[in-house]
């Protein structure tokens, strides 16, 4: 860290909320401002902590919440941002495990207060994450994160449940958060940049995750060699042209063959595979060029034939740095050597529209295609399960939009009239769904208390999180409800596992919300069958005093979502804090309902978005080829 946090013209005008004009004519105006410190005569550098007592003196500086003076004094006393966050986050570690003493930096010193402070206020853990939400906000010096939406999509591919997961090329920590909120229960990542692979394993530290962050090269300096995870998830570099080929040309990783030394994402996904557990899962974002490129058809041929590769996906334009290019998502599964390979590999391409839309799609066509391996799974301009044979041509290529099955005659027309029906139909039920309410004439009323109160009181048992243990799978297990299933909304998907804890049936009208998560969902249980997953809470309230449906709607506000969260981007919740208005159970009831009849509402909202862009893609399809033509057609 430098001796003193410096600023520049430009950066005291953001400060003060001015034009830099403002700034110099207040140099000019004012003998008292403080003089430059640093940089050149063309663009000056002043002290940071000088300034902000000129301009609170001046009544020109707008007061600040503790985080964000905290995390302005760091930024600009830091020579990276990474480094000033790893530097405080250090600091919060141990005394978020009792040390207050110790050696600390220099240039920190001037900042404890603030650090105190905002300790005091959140917790260590909680002060770090509110520094996190800046230090991740696009900016100068900041590196490009994968978008938590992407990261949960990856994470759900690879279906991780509690087991363990590797990213090879962590960065700060995206992919092994979205791990931690799906979950896993111990994590393992390496960075080439010592910086962020520290503040990633702080992370992970700090919200007593298990696992560790190593800095190094994963290609050259593997510092997990001979460790098998259960999942590798993992956003590599692209286009590397000095990535080790020449060193490790008979690498022991490269178990379908040497890697050509133009194809380094293909390397990448060797890696991936060596550290996987015959039966895990391994998900890459890849350019769509390594899914076609001649030198790669050799090594795209081998994980066809050895069954590894499952899966390709095409994403929408601009999901992930860099944003200019539409990446894909290879889905790949460690099969074993005596095993015989499967007759099919799904191939989707969701480049079209919204990765928030699309991503429950993908999810379930890739469930569909993983419960039926060698079924044929087909949806018509989005999914198809390919025959390996047919992969297998000249090219092996492997671009999902030049595998899928065209549209053509009727059958588009037939489908276009059913898509146009069932979004009709759910847009006609909307106003009859939306429950009707009207403002209450004296404002908010009833008391509140915490889910904690109600355990107390009987009112509700709370159950959960299921932990980590040892069990003997059953092949005919019951079903059981995970973190991402309760966050898309489908039915219970996971397994019981030989790390799987203890067995807590899900009875109806009990209510589940992930431990972490991006939001407060809370899910009613509808029908029995599935046991509690790994990392949810269970809440089992006492039909005679708590109507299920009201303690879910209390659940998910705002204001619970404040009350009962870290305050960060991926928030681990205190459920016992969250607030629950106290209501007669008949008055609950008539609430509970109307929050049932939302829930369902949200859901019809997203299927018609969903239908919608099916429709107008189908018809602009047909349009196109001459199989559609518009009612008031000329010739």
């Amino acid at each position: 860290m430098q001796e003193n946090p410096t600023i520049t013209a430009a950066e005291i005008a953001r400060l003060a909320g001015v034009g830099r004009a403002a700034v110099s004519n207040w140099r000019k105006r004012h003998p008292d401002f403080p003089a430059p410190v640093g940089g050149t005569t063309a663009s000056p550098e002043f002290d940071l902590v000088q300034v902000e007592q000129w301009l609170r003196t001046q009544g020109k500086l707008p007061e600040l919440a503790t985080a964000d003076r905290l995390w302005r004094h760091l930024a600009a006393a830091s020579d990276s941002p990474a480094a000033g966050l790893a530097a405080v986050g250090a600091l919060l570690l141990a005394r978020q495990r009792g040390s207050r003493s110790g050696s600390t930096d220099a240039q920190l010193t001037p900042l404890l207060p603030d650090v105190d402070a905002l300790t005091d206020e959140l917790g260590p853990q909680g002060a770090f994450d509110e520094l996190w939400q800046r230090f991740s906000a696009p900016g100068p010096g900041r590196p490009f994160a994968t978008p938590d939406d992407l990261a949960d999509l990856m994470i759900g591919l690879a279906n991780v449940g509690g087991g363990s997961v590797l990213d090879p090329a962590a960065g700060s920590g995206a992919i092994l958060r979205a791990a931690a909120r799906a979950g896993s229960t111990s994590m393992y990542g390496q960075e080439l940049d010592d910086e962020l692979a520290r503040l990633a394993g702080l992370w992970l530290a700090l919200h007593d995750v298990t696992g560790e962050v190593s800095g190094g090269d994963s290609l050259r300096a593997d510092a997990f060699a001979g460790r098998a995870v259960d999942a590798v998830v993992c956003h590599p570099p692209f286009g590397a042209t000095n990535w080790g080929d020449d060193e490790l040309g008979h690498d022991p990783r490269w178990i379908v063959g040497t890697t050509p030394r133009t194809e380094p994402e293909l390397a990448w996904v060797q890696h991936a595979l060596a550290h996987l557990r015959v039966g895990g899962h391994a998900v890459l974002l890849m350019p769509p060029t390594v899914a076609s490129r001649r030198a790669g058809k050799r090594i795209r041929g081998e994980l066809l034939r050895r069954g590894h590769l499952r899966a390709v996906i095409a994403l929408p334009p601009g999901v992930a740095a860099p944003h200019g290019v539409p990446l894909h998502m290879w889905v790949l599964r460690r099969a074993a050597t005596d095993a015989p390979p499967p007759a099919r590999t799904l191939l989707i391409d969701a480049a079209n529209g919204d990765l928030a839309d699309t991503a429950p799609r993908v999810l379930a066509a890739w469930r569909a295609f993983a419960a039926a391996p060698d079924g044929d799974v087909e949806e018509a301009g989005f999914a198809r399960a390919v025959p390996v044979i047919e992969l297998l041509d000249e090219d092996v290529d492997l671009t999902p939009a030049r595998r899928q099955p065209a549209v053509v005659g009727e059958a588009s027309g037939e489908h276009l009239v059913r898509t146009r029906e069932r979004l009709a139909a759910i847009v006609g039920e909307l106003p009859a769904l939306l429950p009707q309410v009207t403002p209450a004439p004296d404002g908010p009323d009833g008391l509140f208390l915490t889910v904690g109160e109600l355990a107390k009181t009987g009112a509700l048992q709370l159950i959960g999180p299921v932990r980590a243990g040892t069990s003997t799978p059953a092949p005919d297990g019951p079903p059981v409800l995970t973190v991402q299933d309760v966050l898309t909304g489908v039915e219970a998907s996971g397994r019981i596992d030989d790390r799987f804890g203890q067995e807590i049936p899900l009875a109806v009208g009990d209510v589940v919300v992930p431990v972490i998560a991006r939001q407060l969902i809370p899910r009613v249980v509808t029908t029995a069958g599935a046991v509690l997953g790994r990392n949810l809470y269970l809440l089992r309230p006492n039909p005679a005093a708590l109507d299920p449906w009201h303690l879910a709607g209390q659940l998910r506000t705002s204001a619970n979502e404040k009350q009962a969260s870290s305050l960060s981007s991926t928030m681990r919740f205190d459920i016992r804090r969250a607030q629950v208005r106290r209501l007669s159970i008949d008055a609950q009831r008539v609430h509970g309902d109307a929050f049932r009849r939302l829930v369902a509402f949200e859901s019809a909202i997203r299927q018609a978005a969903s239908l919608g862009a099916e429709l107008a893609q189908l018809t602009a399809d047909g349009l196109a080829r001459g199989v559609l033509r518009p009612d008031a057609d000329i010739r």
